[in-house]
């Protein structure tokens, strides 16, 4: 709805805003209500559960036989995975059904070259977590980089300001060392279904306000965002074959979905999708191909986190057009593209047509 977007975009320009400057605490709930989230909070933990399990380990190359055997070798693209729980793969039994793992696999098959996946993702991580990842996965100099943060935030009561700042500075780091990033927004965590109203209208109001800030900071600093929003929501209300046993976790189907969302962007970030020729310079009016739209950024940030599968990116990522964003909802890649075989654990060689994979 108009109306709930346009306050939607001046509470994420206000968060963004004192992320950059350094402004105090933003008030986002009346403290009447503290009490009561407080009890309705330990009732979903108890409802959600915990998963005894880690996430299974995924590093490694991918896909060396998309490699052209008549040209020189050239080396692995470089895929760095940075967040929480999600990012790293909570939830499934085999390396290979980690979103990292899926999107390295459609990565070598788009790009016709062999990648290197390295997660630092980890469980329970949130934004105050990514200088110690980042400072990991710099290490390796990745090419691009896979970002998903902000539902601990949340879950936490990170202050969603110091959140954004701490996102949109690993953003500016990454790419002033030449990485691309593409970051998954907060998911609306009113979506889970353990949780319940009025804890489940608060989570949706409060991750869509950090969905759309983290936007903000993350085009301003040089990225892309993709809303994951209700991705996982309205699909999967009947299937619950979609979760993990704690109902809260995607299973490698989910975890599937997600990465057929996000690898497009991915591949758009390395000049490896299709793009047609748009406006150099973003100013009011300026004209968008069928299916996108240039939106002030933070008006587009506020849309998007309404809406599953957005990506924002920045008009001119390199001068003033970081204030405009394209706004454009990408088709998602068939599940072919993302489903390969990965590498054996401790096997950094393993082909993803070889049919090796880490059962």
């Amino acid at each position: 709805m108009p109306g709930a977007q346009d306050s939607r975009a001046r509470v994420a320009r206000r968060i963004a805003t004192a992320a950059a400057y350094g402004g105090g605490g933003l008030g986002l709930l009346g403290v009447g209500l503290v009490g009561l989230l407080l009890t309705e909070s330990k009732l979903a933990v108890q409802a959600i559960g915990v998963l005894e399990t880690v996430p299974p380990k995924a590093d490694g190359v991918y896909g060396e036989d998309f490699a052209d055997r008549g040209a020189p070798p050239r080396p692995p693209l470089v895929l760095a995975v940075l967040g929480d729980s999600t990012g790293a793969g909570l939830g499934v039994a085999r390396g290979r059904e980690t979103p990292g793992a899926l999107l390295a696999s459609g990565l070598a098959s788009i790009a016709e070259r062999p990648v290197r996946l390295v997660n630092v993702a980890r469980s329970g991580g949130r934004s105050a977590d990514l200088p110690g990842q980042l400072e990991r996965a710099l290490r390796h100099r990745p090419d691009v980089a896979v970002i998903i943060v902000g539902a601990n935030d949340v879950t936490r009561h990170s202050p969603a300001q110091l959140a954004v700042r701490q996102l949109g500075e690993a953003v500016a780091a990454l790419r002033a060392n030449g990485c691309e990033v593409v970051v998954g927004t907060c998911p609306d965590l009113g979506t889970i279904k353990p949780v319940r109203p009025p804890l489940r209208w608060v989570a949706r109001r409060l991750s869509r306000q950090l969905a759309a800030a983290q936007t903000i900071a993350v085009v301003e600093a040089g990225g892309r965002t993709v809303s994951l929003g209700s991705l996982l929501g309205p699909e999967f209300a009947g299937r619950p074959e979609m979760f993990a046993a704690d109902r809260y976790h995607p299973s490698a189907q989910g975890y599937a979905t997600a990465a057929m969302a996000v690898l497009p962007s991915v591949c758009a970030a390395l000049g490896l999708w299709p793009e047609e020729e748009r406006p150099s310079a973003a100013r009011p009016g300026a004209a968008a191909l069928p299916g996108e739209t240039v939106l002030p950024v933070a008006v587009a940030a506020a849309a998007a986190a309404g809406r599953a599968g957005t990506e924002v990116a920045a008009v001119d990522p390199e001068g003033p057009g970081r204030r405009w964003a394209l706004l454009r909802h990408r088709l998602r890649v068939g599940p072919d593209a993302v489903r390969e075989p990965g590498p054996v654990p401790g096997n950094t060689s393993a082909s993803s047509h070889t049919g090796a994979g880490d059962d």
